[in-house]
This record gives structure tokens, C-alpha cells and sequence, in this order.
């Protein structure tokens, strides 16, 4: 990191200096340079944080700046209602993806702290991933799923929500859910055991679902996860349901909102 190169090499420039100049002994020449290498290394650090968060305010603004004007559209349309839901979905989808890739383009510039910030092409990588799930490019979701961070729940329940996708094997999406379950507080679990159990009785396997609800409950009080374990307890796996989780669960795009809308269904009859 050049932070830290920088910072050693103004700490041996002090303290060489010092001592080869005569001003101090070994003793006190290696405590100069280490306080020099500790008050450089704070300096750039608070200059290149600086830098990073306006760099990453930036990305942010484009999002929020997008959004605005997505839920400026979709107020415009609860006073007059367009004719075709599914059109203004597909109009929807369309501005959204406009924002998402100037967030996207923005993003890069980040990469200029590469080598200043330890860690930070994994940070760009985790918030790009996030970014690509949003306008649903997989293929870009699936190049940068090996050096993204799972450290929250919600990145944890899309990682497992892309093995469904995927068809990969269940003992492996199983592994992902324990280590990502392991580390969770209470009631964190909630988007990752309902994002489980739901893949679970996918794969007709009752069973486990059930008792992946029954465990994720231990660390849990979420109403979700207990009327679905109750639906399933009676045999009723049709009213399994984790729409109350609402955008949270829909952002997975395991499944689509259920809109009701009484000109939608006179269109199939």
C-alpha cells in the first residue's frame, strides 16, 4: 500500500537524518522515526478517507438522484394511472438500469485507491455486484461473485439466491447458509431463513425447511418465519409465503410482486 511505503520511508528519512546529523543517538533517532511513520501514516490516512467518502457520495448521489425521479414517475401515475402495468414495469425497469450503470461508470473511479486502501477493489466489487443485481446482469453478478464480501445478510441471501438460480447442489448452498448464519445477532437471520426454507420446499424438501425455520426461530421472533413454520407443521406448504417481508424479499427475485389490478385480469378473460 503506498500509504504505508510512504509513511516508512518518511519514518527513515527522520530518523537516519537525525542520527547521521548528530542531533540524536540510536535510541532517540528510532523513536523520532517511528512517531514520524505514525503521524504520516494518520495523515494520508484521514487525506485518502477524505477522498474515498467523496468518491463514494458521489455513486450514492446518482442512485438517490435516480430514485427521486423514479418515485417522482410512479407518483405522476397514482393520479393518472397509465393504461398498461406491464408497460410502466417495463419503463421502470428501463430508467432504473439508466441510473444503475451512471452509478456503475461512477464507481469506477474508486479504483484509483486501489493501492491507498487495503481491501478496496473487494469494496468496489461488493457494491458493483449489488448494482448489477439491481438491472439483473448475472453475467456480471456471476464475474464478480468471487471477490465480493458476504459480511450481511442481505449480500449473504443474494449469494444463496444466485446458487438457486444456478441450480447448484443444496449441500453447498447449505454450507453458505450455516457460515452465514453463524456469525448473525438476533434477528438478523430473518431475509437468509426465509430466502432458505423457501428454496428448501422448492427442492420438495419439507421437511428440511421446517426444521430450518424451527432453528433460525431460536435466534429469531420475526412473525414470517412463525407462520411459515406453522403452515408447514399443518401441511399447508401453499400458504407458505414470505411476501410480508416485502422489497426485501422481492430484491432476491426469487420471485415477481404479485400485482392486483382489476384491468390486468379482465385482459385474460
Amino acid at each position: 500500500m503506498y500509504s504505508f511505503l510512504i509513511s516508512i520511508a518518511a519514518g527513515l528519512l527522520v530518523g537516519l537524518g537525525l542520527f547521521f546529523g548528530g542531533v540524536c543517538g540510536v535510541g532517540w533517532s528510532i523513536g523520532w522515526s517511528f512517531l514520524a511513520f505514525v503521524v504520516v501514516q494518520i495523515v494520508l490516512g484521514r487525506i485518502v478517507q477524505k477522498r474515498v467518502k467523496a468518491a463514494m457520495d458521489a455513486v450514492q448521489a446518482v442512485l438517490l438522484d435516480g430514485q427521486k425521479r423514479l418515485q417522482a414517475k410512479m407518483a405522476r401515475w397514482q393520479m393518472r394511472p397509465p393504461g398498461s402495468i406491464q408497460a410502466a414495469q417495463a419503463e421502470i425497469a428501463r430508467d432504473q438500469k439508466v441510473f444503475v450503470r451512471e452509478a456503475l461508470e461512477q464507481s469506477e473511479v474508486l479504483h484509483k485507491f486501489d493501492n491507498w486502501v487495503p481491501m478496496m477493489r473487494r469494496q468496489i466489487a461488493t457494491a458493483q455486484f449489488q448494482l448489477y443485481w439491481m438491472i439483473k446482469d448475472f453475467k456480471k453478478v456471476d464475474e464478480l461473485m468471487p471477490k465480493a464480501l458476504f459480511l450481511d445478510p442481505t449480500m449473504s441471501a443474494m449469494r444463496l439466491a444466485r446458487m438457486y438460480m444456478t441450480n447448484q447442489p443444496v449441500e453447498e448452498m447449505a454450507k453458505v447458509y450455516a457460515r452465514a448464519t453463524r456469525r448473525m445477532r438476533y434477528n438478523q437471520n430473518v431475509l437468509l431463513a426465509a430466502a432458505w426454507s423457501w428454496i428448501l420446499l422448492q427442492k420438495k424438501d419439507v421437511d428440511g425447511a421446517f426444521k430450518a425455520l424451527n432453528a433460525a426461530l431460536e435466534k429469531s421472533d420475526n412473525e414470517t418465519l412463525k407462520a411459515n413454520r406453522e403452515h408447514l407443521a399443518n401441511n399447508r406448504e401453499a400458504h407458505f409465503s414470505n411476501t410480508a417481508l416485502g422489497d426485501q424479499w422481492y430484491a432476491l427475485m426469487l420471485e415477481e410482486p404479485r400485482i392486483h389490478q382489476q384491468r390486468a385480469r379482465q385482459q385474460w378473460r
